[in-house]
């Protein structure tokens, strides 16, 4: 009953599109007064960044040596197989941490103690791709930069390229890695400050919004075809294409186009996620965008139509700030 009479009250003498901008633009406003006062500490990744399987072994060798952190860690694997234990490219590379064979040769280690070295096993390949990581960091260290990127450059292209280079080459393949990791990195890593503020987060509201009533289709993008109808990570992927930005059409792929603000650190514009299991991002199965008070715009299920619901309910696993940056990074931009 107290929904509806909410719902009644914004709608009612065109109050809802007042609401909406002292929404946005003061949340907004009090962000950016806000933002930008990070505190260091050690890297600790993201509540439900990385599946709950591989969490504390991404956590504990994410730590190996100074190049390294959890997040980075994660972004790599993330990027390399999108945590599928079983992956395998044309150029034969295997598992979770995609080692070609030679490489996996001569790096590939006994993360378990099992007695063997199984690159298909994530308990060996995800320490055997953090070892690489540092002896990678190691072959490099003397060479001027950041060596985090000088490492990932060398993952990339070889530590020779790197030191004849004098840093990252100038190969737009392995420049255009080092950005992309670097990006997702943010997307795995709990902040340890004030989120920055999304610039397109009223547009991609004011896209939404505009479709409240809309009914539900799934696997509706909004084309003329299927008469202007969506369903719910179609709604957020066309309302972020509004304003620029490209996401992936799966929602628990859009998960990873940014950083993570906590709940009482959410804004308007946010993409607000549901999942099966809080701690695994691959088992979200709804999303939606924020607009404050506790309440999102979805486009909720088969014979329902878009519309306001509220955000606090068991199944909620978090929200994601999406950028520019952070949606371009994602496999799925890439390829």
């Amino acid at each position: 009953m107290a929904r509806k009479v909410w719902l009644a009250v914004i709608f009612g003498g065109g109050l809802f599109f007042s609401l909406m901008a002292l929404l946005v633009v003061g949340t907004y406003s009090a962000a950016v007064g806000l933002a930008g006062g990070g505190s260091g500490g050690a890297v600790r990744l993201a509540k439900g960044a990385v599946p709950d399987i591989y969490q504390p072994i991404v956590q504990k060798w994410g730590d190996l040596c100074p190049a390294i952190n959890p997040a980075l860690l994660a972004a790599q694997l993330y990027q390399e197989s999108g945590w599928d234990p079983r992956a395998q490219s044309g150029a034969q590379a295997q598992g979770i941490a995609q080692f070609i064979p030679g490489t996996w040769a001569t790096h590939g280690i006994d993360g378990n103690g099992d007695g063997r070295a199984d690159v298909w096993d994530p308990q060996d390949a995800i320490p055997s791709a953090a070892t690489y990581d540092c002896d990678l960091a190691s072959y490099v260290k003397n060479v001027p930069g950041d060596n985090t990127d000088n490492m990932l450059a060398a993952y990339n292209a070889g530590a020779y390229a790197v030191i004849q280079s004098g840093g990252v080459p100038p190969y737009a393949e392995t420049r255009n890695y080092v950005k992309t990791i670097r990006t997702l990195e943010k997307s795995f890593a709990a902040p340890v400050g004030t989120v920055q503020p999304s610039q397109q987060a009223a547009g991609a509201i004011y896209f939404a919004q505009q479709r409240i009533g809309t009914p539900y289709l799934w696997g509706g993008e909004g084309t003329a075809a299927q008469g202007g109808r969506f369903d719910c990570s179609g709604l957020t992927q066309a309302a972020y294409a509004s304003v620029g930005i490209t996401l992936p059409r799966v929602a628990n792929d859009q998960w990873n186009a940014g950083a993570h603000p906590g709940r009482n650190e959410m804004l308007p514009g946010d993409l607000v996620f549901f999942a099966n299991n809080l701690n695994d991002p691959r088992s979200i199965h709804h999303v939606g965008i924020y607009v404050g008070g506790g309440y999102m715009i979805d486009a909720p299920h088969t014979g329902a139509e878009i519309r306001f619901d509220p955000i606090d309910s068991p199944d909620f696993i978090g929200a994601t700030r999406v950028t520019q940056a952070g949606a371009a990074a994602l496999p799925a931009a890439a390829a």
